[in-house]
């Protein structure tokens, strides 16, 4: 079963991954249309490229926007939640080890306790995420079954893995767990919320470029917007 789900599994995920990507990609770009959404995304590029660096930029900070002052506690969450979400499967010894032993090649490995660490964050990240949303009525008429259920495959690689290098229970059963639930959260990325991993840089852009031409440089230039 390992190497089923090392072996073609494996490659079957990576390629809808990364296939379902530039499928949004494109799909997202050729869905652009300036009279609609009223950006003038192919004039005054000067003006809509400062404005989607500068948005991009100010969401990638910890309160660089006013809406991440306005939740300060929401704020540090859901950065530590991401933060260890992507960088702990990269720099991770395992998979290091994994990247060597298949290709010949590795990227710097996290101290195991750092690993430990940050896993244990985003667990724990999701937990509170979860009660946020129950306990908030604003939030929790928001959510539905479907919200829980793409968090839970956002979480289930690093509860698995933890199991299986802790050997808490079977490490054979936690192990190909652990891989076949990466492999569902590398195919569900295209086609869920999850594309968010993409999409945040293109909607980012695209308001950047909306406040940078429309509302920023641009105006009083005569515009009819």
């Amino acid at each position: 079963m390992y190497e089923l789900v090392t072996g073609p599994l494996a490659w079957i995920a990576f390629g809808v991954f990364a296939v379902g990507l530039i499928y949004r990609l494109v799909w997202y770009i050729r869905g652009l249309n300036w009279q609609m959404d009223r950006v003038t995304y192919s004039e005054n590029v000067a003006y809509g490229i400062k404005g989607a660096l500068r948005s991009i930029f100010y969401w990638l900070v910890p309160f660089g926007t006013r809406s991440w002052r306005f939740y300060p506690g929401f704020t540090i969450l859901v950065f530590v939640f991401h933060i260890c979400l992507l960088v702990t499967p990269v720099f991770l010894m395992g998979h290091n080890v994994l990247l060597l032993d298949r290709w010949g090649f590795s990227l710097p490995s996290l101290p195991e306790g750092v690993a430990d660490a940050m896993t244990l964050a985003v667990i724990v990240a999701a937990v509170f995420i979860v009660l946020r949303r129950i306990a908030l009525p604003e939030v929790r008429i928001l959510t539905k079954p479907y919200d829980i259920l793409v968090l839970a495959i956002a979480v289930a690689p690093f509860l698995t893995g933890f199991l299986a290098y802790h050997q808490i229970g079977s490490y054979d059963f936690w192990i190909v767990a652990h891989v076949l639930s990466g492999e569902i959260m590398l195919v569900a990325i295209p086609f869920t919320k999850l594309s968010h991993f993409l999409l945040f840089f293109l909607s980012r852009a695209q308001l950047g470029m909306d406040y940078g031409i429309k509302r920023g440089g641009m105006k009083n230039k005569g515009m009819a917007w």
